[in-house]
């Protein structure tokens, strides 16, 4: 079975219980690679920019010093298990989707590699969460 690194370390004064198909070896998480959100466009992701903001969409591509994302949108506010790797394998947290503000989708955005501090790939159940969150709007 092949893993993929999705959480940090855990803190010891509070085990959390892991969902089904993960592993913890040495502190760390792994998620059964066939349980990322993975379709014919590609991986579903959560990428953490320094200047551009935060971003969740399909990795189309990551060559020449840039980072390629398909129908992608820009998340603003959202609520999760404290981190964007709690988002990015749990999704939003039920309580607080009316609180969570995520922009349009964009058929395709280009992010520098530079810009690009971390790509995390989402499980599927994350990429339902997230997806399932209207376009926020200032009306």
């Amino acid at each position: 079975m092949k893993y993929r690194a999705i959480l940090t370390t855990k803190n010891k004064t509070k085990q959390k219980a892991k969902m089904k198909n993960e592993i913890e070896i040495n502190g760390e998480i792994y998620i059964k690679k066939t349980e990322m959100a993975e379709t014919a466009e590609g991986h579903y992701v959560i990428v953490r920019c320094k200047n551009a903001g935060v971003h969740a969409g399909y990795l189309k591509s990551r060559k020449d010093g840039v980072v390629t994302l398909i129908n992608s949108r820009r998340l603003w506010r959202w609520w999760s298990k404290f981190t964007l790797s709690g988002l990015a394998t749990c999704g939003v947290l039920r309580s607080k989707e009316k609180e969570v503000r995520f922009a349009c989708v964009l058929p395709k955005l280009d992010l520098t590699e530079s810009d690009v501090c971390e790509v995390i790939y989402c499980t599927e159940d994350a990429r339902k969460s997230i997806q399932s969150i209207p376009e926020h709007t200032n009306k």
